[in-house]
């Protein structure tokens, strides 16, 4: 059983619309702090073996330069990879499905103490790359649903199951009540955060609302111009 109301509150969320290296993008953010060593959070996150216990099977060369993929999701390659010196650790990767320009997705590690350890999440995506009225109808609850369900299969990992989740398990989760629920809750805060980025309160709740309805399947596929 997932405490859905814990787990949503346990993660910040944020969004900017910026520019980022002369590009008008959207950068967002989350972070939750979970309870182990900085070391072996590393470990969860970078590993070949764990990443599948928590995420997606992943394949690839998982070293600064090569290339992954993640099963039936994105790919794409390793731009930096710093492990854990000084109480701080990250990586950067691109993240992309098919043609197009992909997203830059960045992990920041943070040692809190001994026994816990701050986990940051960047995703920055240029307005130039998303396909045409697609930020306009689902927000940053697109990919935000998608990251929070990231951050609750580790909070999982860490919560003692070390052996994971097949992905069938996932599938049939997230289409109970209770799945619904969390993407809701993730839906809902999603907007709250695109309120303080500026966004009309009714523009950020009809853009969840949608994704909210593809996601479940109430509504219909997207068509994009």
């Amino acid at each position: 059983m997932v405490d859905v109301n814990a787990q949503i509150d346990a993660v910040s969320r944020s969004i900017e619309t910026k520019e980022v290296d002369g590009a008008l993008s959207y950068v967002q953010q989350l972070a939750q702090t979970y309870p182990s060593p900085i070391d072996d959070v590393w470990d969860a996150v970078t590993s070949a073996e764990r990443i599948p216990r928590w995420f997606l099977p992943v394949s690839g060369d998982l070293r600064l330069g090569g290339r992954y993929q993640l099963e039936g999701n994105a790919g794409g390659e390793i731009r930096r990879c710093d492990p854990p010196n000084g109480g701080t650790a990250g990586y950067t990767i691109t993240w992309g499905m098919g043609a197009g320009e992909p997203a830059l997705v960045s992990i920041r590690l943070t040692e809190v103490d001994a026994s816990s350890t701050r986990l940051e999440l960047e995703n920055i995506a240029s307005a130039a790359s998303l396909p045409e009225g697609m930020w306009e109808q689902f927000g940053p609850s697109a990919t935000g649903i998608g990251w929070d369900q990231g951050l609750l299969g580790l909070a999982l990992h860490f919560g003692g199951g070390d052996e994971g989740i097949a992905p069938e398990e996932a599938a049939a989760w997230v289409v109970t009540d209770e799945g619904k629920s969390f993407m809701r809750r993730s839906a809902d805060a999603w907007a709250a955060a695109q309120q303080l980025d500026g966004v009309d309160a009714d523009v950020a709740m009809g853009a969840a609302d949608r994704t909210y309805g593809t996601y479940t399947g109430e509504l219909p596929p997207p068509e994009m111009g």
